[in-house]
């Protein structure tokens, strides 16, 4: 995983060693970050990859002080803020949370480790601290306390929105975040302060990412072919395995089979985006490097394609393009339902795909991007809408 990291680091040098890469990363936390904010058009390419190395270092490096074990919902989360820090977070604004959680452990008087994926994914809410701080004009303290405040909301509201989806919603703290998010955009538009989404998108840099980051995803490939002395049982075993919270496959099925099905999912991810004639750019390159890291904890090839079918197929009905910045994310953060096929079969994962699409061109106004994992919050709509009614068909014909 520090090797992972670094690579993003040592690939941004190589992107942007003779071009200001300093001066890039300084406009890069001099943005609110909020949805959507492509840094490669922010900074630039190698600002965006440093920044996104830096950010999944420091979610290693504290996992490490904590000694909290590297399994699969870890490896997730580092990979899913390395992603983010493409499109919203950076190495400053990501503090203010983690000082929400951990202030929250310490009312708890319990250890912060029992809540560190909390702080990691619920960095989701990055963009409200430096939001705050540089949209609202409040400075670094008010950024400081709005981060603080969000991030020990998370814990308890994490926990308790588990329950409403069952498990079927990868994203859960994405979900979290959603009603912090809209909590807060809510009270910013009581005040006078709008919230509205912004769409930064990048154009123009399929040429200089695509081999590099096919080579990065066939790396993880070999690497856990290595690992497994080229035996891929294990890897075909986790498409036994439905997907739904918690299902670690380091812990089931080891690192060997875990690292191909991470290597081939972000193969799958990338594939997608060149053959609808998309933009490898900051924002979507997110979506494949979420899941990537979720190929290590809930997804694989079976359960994510019939939802990235089903969502594609739903822009053939709706008016929106698949090649648009929301539809593209829609698609890819849209696997965030797989364990619904996983646990309910293909065509409720096509269903599941197509409704993901309609909700989540909707509900960004809702937070004002505040919230980095605007598909987690209406994927979590999705499954929750969509559970109650397939645990009672699936009762009534088990029922007879």
């Amino acid at each position: 995983m520090c090797i992972y990291m670094l690579l993003l680091i040592i690939a941004g040098f190589f992107f942007s060693f003779d071009e200001g890469l300093f001066t890039d990363l300084s406009k890069i936390f001099q943005v609110p970050g909020v949805l959507i904010t492509d840094f490669f058009v922010i900074g630039s390419l190698g600002a965006a990859l440093v920044n996104a190395g830096l950010v999944g270092l420091t979610g290693l490096i504290i996992t490490l002080i904590s000694k909290v074990p590297v399994r699969g919902p870890i490896i997730a989360a580092i990979f899913t803020m390395a992603g983010f820090s493409f499109m919203g977070k950076n190495i400053i604004n990501i503090w203010p949370i983690f000082l929400g959680v951990w202030l929250y452990s310490r009312v708890k008087k319990e250890r912060f480790s029992n809540y560190l994926l909390n702080a990691l994914f619920g960095t989701a809410l990055a963009p409200l601290a430096s939001s705050v701080s540089i949209g609202l004009g409040l400075g670094t303290w008010g950024g400081l306390v709005f981060g603080i405040v969000g991030g020990f909301l998370v814990p308890p509201l994490a926990s308790h929105l588990l329950g409403t989806h069952q498990g079927m919603n990868l994203y859960n703290i994405g979900f979290t975040a959603g009603f912090i998010g809209t909590l807060f955009a809510g009270l910013f538009r009581g005040f006078g302060a709008d919230k509205e989404l912004v769409v930064i998108w990048g154009e123009g840099f399929n040429e200089q990412v695509t081999i590099p980051l096919i080579l990065y995803f066939i790396s993880m490939i070999l690497l856990g072919l290595f690992e497994n002395n080229g035996n891929l049982k294990s890897f075909f075993e986790i498409h036994e395995i439905s997907g739904a919270l918690v299902s670690d496959f380091i812990s089931e099925k080891g690192t060997g089979a875990t690292f191909i099905n991470m290597g081939i999912v972000g193969l799958i991810g990338t594939s997608y985006v060149l053959i609808i004639g998309g933009e490898l750019n900051g924002p979507s390159i997110t979506g494949i490097l979420t899941i990537v890291g979720f190929g290590s904890f809930g997804k694989h090839t079976k359960n994510i394609i019939p939802i990235m079918i089903g969502a594609f197929l739903s822009l053939q009905f709706f008016h929106w393009a698949p090649t648009e910045p929301g539809p593209i994310l829609g698609v890819l953060f849209g696997t965030t339902l797989a364990p619904i096929t996983g646990s309910f079969g293909n065509l409720a994962g096509l269903i599941a795909g197509f409704l993901h699409m309609s909700m989540v061109m909707n509900v960004g106004f809702l937070h004002g991007g505040l919230n980095l994992y605007n598909n987690g919050f209406a994927g979590g709509l999705v499954a929750t809408l969509m559970i109650g009614v397939l645990k009672n068909l699936q009762f009534d014909e088990q029922g007879g």
